[in-house]
């Protein structure tokens, strides 16, 4: 089993790039003129459909080749049109950050003003406001500004990163692991359901696993003010189960015969956030 030390060493950059690998994300182009496979170096030939180009970086592939390129697609910025919205891995190495800006500003904001707020991550703010914040990132990026001057409250803060999680197409605890998160949480004996829970962490993607564990801190530090905010685990957990994880298949039956599964992992997580990460 991967340890976390080997995950967080994972977590390492060398030369101003964090190593997360990521997948090329291929669509089939159309060309106009000569082109040649980036991959093999051969002509690309046809009128139509000669080949795939990478959305992400514009990596020119034949379909073919597109099978045996390695995930090491580098995002360029001028092609992530928006913040919200985007693949949580694309982001990260388009801006070349350790997690999305969006969760290290949010967050950084409400440690600073708001962890003692009654109803912190419960109570909602104005929606008109929150889409305001997500316009912000989209279109300002880390020079967005949220503070207290323009956004006096928290709640709007809270929210726009809650969306921010609710939007992403690969939610953090992804499609791949959330039936093995929610197996583990049926475990009965809480040591053995702890062991469960750190094996399927180890299978998130890196970009997820340090989006996870960096809000698994702060939401630990949102408990620690519970006399003020009335905010503890098992009440986060009901906020950022469903925010966190989403089952595969768009079933809603599923997602109310999981929702107490979610829960118990998000608290879990938080009260164990120094053990499991």
């Amino acid at each position: 089993m991967i340890s976390s030390l080997v995950r967080r060493a994972a977590l390492t950059h060398n030369d101003n790039h964090f190593n997360y690998e990521k997948t090329h994300n291929f669509k089939v182009h159309t060309f106009r003129g000569p082109h040649w496979c980036e991959y093999c170096a051969n002509f690309m030939w046809g009128l139509i459909a000669q080949g795939v180009r990478c959305s992400d970086c514009g990596l020119n592939v034949h379909k073919q080749c597109s099978k045996h390129v390695p995930n090491d697609c580098q995002p360029d910025l001028k092609r992530i049109k928006k913040v919200y919205c985007c693949d949580l891995t694309t982001l990260v190495k388009a801006h070349n950050t350790q997690r999305p800006m969006v969760v290290d500003i949010c967050i950084r904001e409400i440690e600073a003003r708001g962890l003692k707020s009654e109803g912190l991550y419960r109570v909602s703010g104005f929606t008109e406001h929150i889409e305001d914040v997500k316009m912000a990132f989209d279109r300002d990026g880390e020079k967005a500004d949220i503070s207290a001057s323009i956004y006096p409250d928290i709640n709007i803060i809270t929210g726009a990163l809650k969306l921010y999680f609710r939007d992403l197409p690969i939610p953090v605890i992804t499609y791949d692991t959330y039936s093995k998160f929610i197996e583990a949480a049926k475990i009965s004996n809480a040591d053995e359901r702890l062991e469960a829970v750190h094996e399927v962490l180890m299978l998130l993607p890196p970009a997820h696993y340090e989006t996870l564990r960096y809000l698994m801190i702060h939401l630990k530090k949102v408990t620690m003010n519970e006399k003020d905010n009335f905010m503890n685990a098992e009440n986060l957990g009901i906020v950022f189960g469903p925010t966190l994880m989403r089952p595969p298949e768009d079933s809603t039956l599923t997602t109310l015969h999981d929702m107490r599964y979610q829960k118990l992992i998000v608290q879990i997580l938080i009260e164990n956030e120094d053990v499991l990460f």
